[in-house]
C-alpha cells in the first residue's frame, strides 16, 4: 500500500515534534551547565546561554571525585548486567519450553517482586550484607542490583522466546542436533534482541539507581555517581545548580554509549531473526 506524500510529510512532522518533546530535557540540562552563577538565577531564563562558561564541568570532576564514582557505577552496571544476562537467558529458556510446576512458582515471584515496596526489605538486606561482610562495598551493591533487576528480566526474555518458534528447533533436532547446539546456533541468534533489550534495562536501572545505594554505601571510595550528584545539594538546601546540571550531563554519556553500542546489534538481531525464522 502506497503512502500519499501528504501523509508522509506529516509522519515525519509528528516525529520530528515528539523527537523535540524528548530532546528538550537534555538540551536545557545541557543549557544549564554552561551557565554562569547570575545567569541561573535569571527571572527570565533562556534556552541559549548568553556567556557560555566551563568552570561548572571543571567544578564537576574535581570537586566531589566525580570521575572515581563514575568507575564505580560502571562496575557495578557492567557487573550486574552480566551475571543478570548469564542467569536469565537459561532460567527463561527452561521455563518458556519446559511446562513444569517451576515455571508457575517463578511467575509468581516475578510479579510479587515487582509489586513489593523497595523501603520495606531495604533492612533485611542491609542485615544480610552486613552479615557476610559485604556492607559498603561494590560487591555486594552488584549483587543486590543482580537480585532486584533478575525478575524483570527474566519476564522479558520469556517473553521474547515465546515469540521463537518451537518448530525451528524441532526441525533442527530432526536434523540430528542436540539440545546445546540448537540453543547456540539457533535460539541465541533468534534471541538476539531480546537479550540486547534486556542488558539495557539492567544496565540502565543499575546506573540510575539511587536508593540501595544510599543505604548499603557508607564511604566516598565506593560511592556511585548518584551518590556523588546528590552531594550537590546542601544539608541547607542550598543548591549548586551549575556543578550538578555539569555532572547531570557528563553522567548520561556513559548511558549513550552504551545504548549506541548495543543498538546496532539490537537491529542486526532484528535482521538476522527475519531471516532464520
Amino acid at each position: 500500500m502506497r503512502v500519499r506524500p501528504v501523509t508522509r510529510v506529516g509522519q515525519y512532522f509528528a516525529l520530528f515534534l515528539y523527537l523535540i518533546f524528548l530532546a528538550y530535557p537534555l538540551l536545557w540540562l545541557i543549557s544549564l551547565s554552561l551557565k554562569g552563577a547570575r545567569e541561573l538565577v535569571s527571572i527570565h531564563p533562556s534556552l541559549i546561554p548568553e556567556h557560555i562558561v566551563w568552570s561548572n564541568y571543571v567544578t564537576a570532576l574535581t570537586d566531589q571525585g566525580l570521575v572515581h564514582s563514575a568507575f564505580n557505577s560502571l562496575v557495578t552496571s557492567v557487573g550486574s548486567t552480566l551475571i543478570v544476562i548469564v542467569i536469565a537467558v537459561p532460567a527463561a529458556y527452561s521455563l518458556t519450553r519446559f511446562r513444569t510446576g517451576v515455571r508457575t512458582v517463578a511467575s509468581i515471584w516475578i510479579l510479587v517482586s515487582q509489586v513489593f515496596p523497595t523501603i520495606l526489605i531495604i533492612i533485611p538486606v542491609f542485615l544480610i550484607l552486613k552479615q557476610f561482610s559485604l556492607l559498603d562495598s561494590l560487591t555486594g551493591l552488584t549483587l543486590v542490583y543482580v537480585v532486584w533487576t533478575l525478575p524483570f528480566a527474566l519476564w522479558m526474555l520469556m517473553g521474547y522466546l515465546g515469540s521463537v518458534p518451537v518448530e525451528v528447533e524441532e526441525a533442527a533436532a530432526v536434523d540430528g542436533a542436540g539440545r546445546l547446539r540448537i540453543i547456540i546456533s539457533i535460539v541465541l541468534p533468534l534471541l538476539a534482541p531480546g537479550i540486547v533489550a534486556t542488558a539495557m534495562f539492567a544496565f540502565i536501572s543499575a546506573w540510575n539507581e539511587f536508593f540501595f545505594a544510599l543505604v548499603l554505601i557508607q564511604t566516598t571510595s565506593t560511592r556511585t555517581l548518584s551518590l556523588t550528584l546528590a552531594k550537590y545539594v546542601g544539608s541547607e538546601g542550598m543548591l549548586q545548580l551549575g556543578p550538578l546540571a555539569a555532572g547531570s550531563v557528563l553522567a548520561t554519556v556513559p548511558s549513550l554509549i552504551f545504548f549506541a553500542f548495543l543498538q546496532k546489534r539490537l537491529t542486526g538481531g532484528l535482521l538476522a531473526g527475519s531471516v532464520k525464522g
